[in-house]
């Protein structure tokens, strides 16, 4: 077996990224890491073989939609996006995640799980893949029919938190967006999630249509609710979607926001003080139209960022390298992208990130 020190432009441990550092293997197994300097001099025979840009703990990919994988790649508004997904219902379910079940490129994933109850089976009892699997909840309904809805939601979360492996991936809950429920519901189902100690995924401030009907209640979101037949008076107007999250009790320590595009300087300064994390999807929010985030200020602010694919409905490929790529290209720091993608993921998803030592077995070492 060939023994070789590996090194990048940044290793990571599992305890965050360095510079000038190598990782000593015999060809199958981590035998040390160290300074490069230092792994040289105490083995000056070995060679050493540049990786690239990284090369260490795994990648995460922090939000999926693995029931939309039977989707074409969508590229247009947001507002037109949801019609699109809305049309085409029939295709999700557990037959678009066995599709594409043998081919994700990352092996610790935080998927949305909406409608299907067979896939939050699946995700509990069978999945190969660790993360967090999130029950989607939304819905405007009258008040009965509220009361009926979250009544089913949480006895299916109770059934469900009795099948969580101990090695397994962890049940967790999504409020879909801050449009897509009543603030009744928004409020009973984090109020709920918060007692059962469930994480908390919700989309947030993706689209400028998203902004504009909070803030004056207009655009096309709210005609495409109009078409719906629902009523103008839902949600509270005047705020930003994060604001609105923030009286709603839904930012709380722990929960992670994905996309976070549409956002001023307040906006920011409420996720960061809330301790929340931002996952970003920069491949979705171009082909939707949706813009990017402004990264430079949300890492000036300290809030933490991770990364995600979305789904194969708004994004070429379920590979998280490819948005580091897209990150790179919006002029994100290598050192801050590849963060996001490695230790950031797995603390957006409440698990502990693995470490690399003496014995870890070769092939669990990425590389980039």
């Amino acid at each position: 077996m060939d023994v070789e020190i590996w090194t990048a432009d940044f290793v990571n441990l599992g305890d965050g990224l360095r510079a000038s550092w190598g990782i000593l293997v015999d060809g199958k197994r981590v035998v040390n890491a160290a300074a490069v300097d230092e792994l040289r001099g105490r083995y000056p025979q070995l060679p050493l073989v540049n990786k690239g840009k990284y090369l260490g703990i795994p990648f995460v990919n922090a939000h999926t939609h693995l029931d939309l994988s039977n989707f074409e790649t969508f590229h247009g508004d947001f507002a037109d996006f949801i019609k699109f997904v809305v049309a085409g219902r029939e295709k999700r379910g557990l037959e678009a995640v066995r599709a594409v079940a043998d081919s994700i490129p990352q092996n610790t994933l935080g998927d949305i799980v909406a409608n299907d109850e067979r896939v939050m089976d699946w995700w509990l009892r069978e999945s190969p893949y660790d993360g967090v699997a999130y029950w989607e909840v939304l819905g405007v309904y009258p008040p009965a029919k509220e009361e009926e809805y979250l009544k089913r939601t949480k006895e299916l979360l109770l059934r469900w938190k009795t099948l969580q492996r101990s090695s397994g991936p962890r049940l967790g809950v999504s409020p879909h967006s801050p449009y897509s429920l009543t603030p009744s519901l928004m409020r009973s189902i984090v109020e709920f999630s918060t007692a059962e100690g469930l994480p908390l995924q919700i989309h947030a401030a993706e689209s400028p249509a998203e902004r504009e009907y909070f803030l004056r209640r207009r655009g096309p979101l709210l005609e495409f609710f109009e078409s719906l037949g629902l009523p103008k008076d839902i949600h509270p107007v005047g705020l930003t979607p994060i604001a609105y999250l923030s009286q709603a009790g839904a930012l709380r320590s722990g929960a992670s926001l994905v996309h976070g595009v549409q956002v001023d300087e307040t906006d920011v300064s409420i996720i960061a003080d809330s301790g929340v994390t931002v996952i970003s999807c920069p491949r979705s929010n171009l082909n939707l139209n949706a813009g990017l985030p402004p990264y430079h200020l949300y890492l000036q602010s300290g809030v933490m960022l991770a990364l995600g694919s979305d789904s194969l409905a708004s994004a070429e490929t379920l590979n998280v390298k490819d948005d580091i790529a897209a990150l790179e290209d919006a002029g994100v720091p290598l050192r801050n992208a590849l963060q996001a993608a490695s230790s950031n993921g797995y603390a957006a998803l409440g698990l502990t990130s693995p470490r690399i030592v003496a014995g870890t077995d070769a092939k669990l070492v990425e590389f980039l």
